[in-house]
């Protein structure tokens, strides 16, 4: 598949551009060192956005200290050509999320788990989901994609979530398509 990637693969917010994923992460890292004790989510989640001659693809990444804050990025993939098959285009949606999922190597979640560890029994709390642009409702056109979408993320180890609660996708990373 021929896929134009925003400069490389780089990392932006209102406050930053051209970060790598190594800064993104380390701004997750100070984020969370601010409070150690936080309820803390790690979420990753695509929205695309078929346009005349190319489709967007937004990636966000969301670290949410329940209550207090977030910080938050996203990333830009475009495809050359409208891509019209709804299947094909949340298939490469998630398929970007995992991307995105497992730059988070076993070594990073440890990273941030540990910053929580030493306050669980002050009730912190860190958990990873995958935001799926997608439906269970019957009159939802994705809710047959749900299982097989749900099934890919949950191999990760990553908690799933699908809309109205998939909200990295559906609303931060779509805001960024148009």
């Amino acid at each position: 598949m021929d896929i134009l990637r925003q400069d490389g693969r780089s990392f932006q917010n209102l406050h930053e551009v051209g970060m790598s994923f190594e800064q993104v992460f380390r701004r997750i890292v100070e984020f969370m060192e601010n409070d150690s004790c936080g309820n803390f989510r790690l979420m990753v989640g695509t929205d695309s956005q078929v346009h005349r001659a190319h489709t967007t693809f937004i990636t966000g990444i969301v670290i949410q200290n329940i209550g207090k804050g977030v910080w938050a990025c996203i990333t830009k993939v475009i495809v050359p050509r409208k891509m019209t098959q709804l299947h094909e285009r949340i298939s490469l949606e998630l398929s970007l999320t995992e991307e995105i999922v497992s730059m988070f190597t076993e070594e990073k979640k440890n990273e941030l788990i540990n910053i929580v560890l030493p306050n669980v029994y002050l009730g912190a709390t860190f958990t990873i989901e995958g935001h799926i642009d997608i439906g269970a409702g019957n009159r939802n056109k994705t809710s047959e994609f749900v299982k097989e979408m749900v099934t890919r993320i949950e191999s990760m180890g990553v908690e799933p979530k699908i809309k109205p609660d998939a909200f990295v996708a559906s609303s931060y990373a779509n805001r960024y398509t148009k």
